[in-house]
């Protein structure tokens, strides 16, 4: 293919400007060919930002909220004549999604926009009355991965219930949820465990958008006060699709998830992982949440032992002091199960329970109840375990219908 350069000077000038617009438009074509998906702020930026015309607007982000293209939400929204941008509000990781885990957020001026990022990752979780001091419209665009216990779905929620308590307008910009919109697995949240990492009371891998989160969580009071809630829904996304189906880049959605497969991973592992104190290794640093290690467990007898369950669609290989774990978004193995049987498998070995204290409660957060406890240290197979969230699983199921936007 001919390329416009300097060495391009044999052409007409007609001839080649017709080259040029041809190759154009070629490129044009391919690329919307591997985008298969209009996000939120794309709609959004197509309709020039009428729902926010004229309004003074806070947007909710990090380093995830981008364009299909890659540009920043907040630098578009920033050069949007039409849009007043005032402020930003950042999760856990912080606004460029560095921080670590569980570590404090401090508020601070964005060097990309120069404005005030107040941090909801610090004293406070939810926006405060000053924080939210002449807005208009607190708009919510981040990535999700699908997972009741990431946290920016439980940021979206307390900061629904802000604007609800402030009278403000609230906007989703939506996006996919990368594990799909048919998977829905795991156990739901008993009410005394819900938390910041488990705000709202869905199975562990629910299945929904953002958006569709916030219509739901909206419509069941699940936020306390109730908001004027508008979602951007997006265009060319199925239920079906899993994110290598979107033509989108993955953007790292924290430090620990660097690529799908990590949050496919994270699904898999997450809840086992929760387990502090206890040894467990997930693969931090080359394979994310894609391996489960401990230093009593025997390689080769574990992965025996993970690959004797024969859990459909899961594969195991021997790797440092544990498993390594293949898995597919798209295929019908029941990733949130895989946390029980990686449980129940190293059990014997490393007893996590018996170091774990009730004080220390965060894995009773995560997986919804302390039930697990009793059924792993009373020998109850993990498949029993497995099938003993299906009513749940179904009444969600059935009750989300309402809410689903595609």
């Amino acid at each position: 293919m001919l390329l416009p350069s300097d060495d391009c000077r044999y052409l007409t000038g007609s001839f080649y400007h017709y080259m040029l617009k041809t190759l154009c438009l070629l490129l044009a074509s391919a690329f919307s060919a591997s985008a298969a998906v209009q996000l939120g702020i794309d709609v959004l930026q197509d309709q020039n930002f009428a729902p926010l015309d004229g309004k003074r607007v806070g947007l909710v982000t990090n380093q995830t909220g981008a364009n299909s293209s890659g540009k920043k939400t907040r630098v578009i929204l920033k050069n949007a004549k039409n849009v007043n941008l005032v402020a930003l509000y950042s999760p856990e990781h912080g606004i460029d999604g560095t921080a670590l885990a569980g570590k404090y957020v401090a508020s601070r001026k964005d060097s990309v926009t120069g404005l005030m990022v107040h941090s909801l990752y610090g004293p406070t979780r939810k926006p405060s009355a000053a924080m939210l001091k002449g807005v208009d419209v607190l708009v919510y665009d981040m990535q999700d991965i699908g997972v009741r216990s990431y946290t920016y779905v439980s940021t979206m929620a307390k900061c629904m219930e802000a604007a609800g308590e402030a009278g403000i307008e609230f906007m989703v910009l939506d996006r996919p949820n990368p594990l799909g919109g048919t998977r829905v697995e795991g156990p739901g949240i008993e009410e005394k465990w819900r938390s910041f990492v488990g705000q709202l009371p869905t199975p562990y891998i629910h299945g929904m958008t953002v958006g569709e989160l916030a219509k739901m969580a909206n419509a069941k009071g699940w936020t306390g006060s109730k908001c004027n809630l508008t979602v951007i829904p997006m265009r060319g996304w199925s239920r079906g699709m899993v994110w290598t189906d979107t033509g989108l880049n993955w953007l790292r959605t924290s430090p620990n998830i660097p690529t799908f497969s990590s949050a496919v991973g994270y699904a898999a592992t997450s809840i086992i992982g929760s387990l502090g104190g206890c040894g467990y290794e997930l693969g931090l640093g080359d394979v994310p949440f894609q391996m489960l290690g401990h230093k009593k467990l025997d390689s080769d007898a574990f992965t025996r032992k993970m690959k004797g369950y024969g859990v459909e669609g899961v594969s195991y290989s021997t790797y440092r002091n544990g498993a390594k774990i293949g898995l597919n978004a798209k295929g019908t193995s029941n990733l949130a199960a895989v946390n029980v049987y990686l449980l129940a498998a190293s059990n014997a070995e490393v007893r996590p329970f018996g170091r774990y204290k009730d004080a220390d409660n965060l894995f009773w957060k995560i997986y919804g109840s302390q039930s697990i406890r009793s059924q792993i240290e009373g020998g109850k197979s993990p498949s029993a375990i497995v099938s003993g969230w299906g009513p749940g699983v179904l009444t969600f199921k059935a009750a989300r219908v309402p809410y689903l936007l595609y």
